[in-house]
């Protein structure tokens, strides 16, 4: 006699094998990593100039500010039309600090004053303490240009990953 009980608990128990476990490693990975670049347009428009930022570097309201000043972006006109600028904006405050589960954005997070609101992510205090022994001189080396070209130190930084093993701070 076929036992349809036994039967039925059998295949959930070999669906269940088939599913990718997700181990503690895994899991202390990701908290590490602060999570990828999601929206085509935040890729296309701000990655055109610039290194393209995690939104979990920064508070919603710095992202807000900054998106509502692009008519004065660092010294530069980035307007954007009005559908583009709040679709980015959007994504920016949907995936800011408050909003992400790596441990990077809670400490960039709890450094910085209620009052405060940064449009730099170096001059977050939590950025700017984990800088503090480098060189200015360094910052104005031909590679590096500037203490906001992440990539040209933290090499997996487009990774969203910024951890002192993958830092190569370049000689020239």
């Amino acid at each position: 006699m076929i036992n349809i009980k036994a039967i039925r608990v059998m295949i959930v128990f070999l669906a269940a094998l088939t599913i990718p476990s997700v181990s503690l490693a895994d899991k202390k990975e990701d908290a590490k990593r602060l999570p990828p670049i999601t929206n085509d347009l935040y890729r296309k428009e701000c990655g055109a100039c610039h290194f393209l930022y995690q939104p979990g570097l920064l508070p919603e309201r710095s992202w807000i500010k900054i998106m509502d000043t692009l008519d004065k972006h660092f010294g530069e006109d980035a307007s954007l039309d009005t559908a583009a600028k709040e679709e980015i904006k959007k994504y920016l405050a949907q995936n800011s600090a408050e909003k992400s589960a790596a441990k990077r954005s809670k400490k960039i997070l709890s450094s910085i004053k209620s009052s405060s609101t940064p449009v730099r992510i170096s001059e977050t205090p939590y950025i700017q303490s984990k800088h503090r022994k480098i060189y200015k001189e360094v910052y104005k080396r031909e590679s590096i240009k500037s203490i906001a070209n992440c990539i040209a130190c933290h090499k997996t930084a487009d990774e969203g990953l910024y951890e002192d093993d993958n830092i190569e701070i370049p000689k020239k």
